[in-house]
């Protein structure tokens, strides 16, 4: 039986089957992970594709141990928006990180909340929007 350790100290090949798992748990978007001593992994369209791996962002959220949400300036997902979590020993310490790339922070809700006044304003020219007229159950 094969066994293997999540530690400070594992290797990438330690944490593949957890980052395989993780990246068909969310439709196979992307997902980086490495412990704080080793080089790490990233995982795309359902392989391997580093197995050297340290993103910045992996290595600021073992750094700060928090995550991190954040959309890097650097590396492969530059401009993309990321979520990087620690993971943490029984004492509470980073050991590794592990990131995904966060396809809600694409979309910003608050900022979309914040501006819909304006933006029915823009799509119907008045209240009500729509006009009764307009609506679904006028139709039927």
């Amino acid at each position: 039986m094969h066994r293997y350790a999540i530690s400070c100290d594992a290797e990438a090949d330690d944490l593949e089957p957890v980052v395989l798992a993780v990246h068909e748990l969310i439709h196979r978007l992307p997902v980086t992970a490495k412990s704080r001593e080793r080089d790490g992994i990233r995982v795309e369209e359902g392989r391997v594709i580093d197995r050297h791996y340290n993103g910045p962002i992996l290595l600021e959220a073992i750094e700060k141990n928090q995550l991190i949400k954040t959309t890097p300036v650097s590396g492969p997902y530059t401009g993309v928006p990321v979520t990087v979590t620690p993971f943490r020993d029984c004492d509470g310490k980073a050991i590794g990180a592990i990131g995904i790339v966060d396809i809600t922070g694409i979309f910003d809700l608050a900022t979309l909340m914040e501006h819909q006044t304006a933006i029915i304003k823009q799509v119907c020219g008045k209240d009500p929007c729509p006009l009764p007229s307009e609506r679904i159950e006028s139709k039927r």
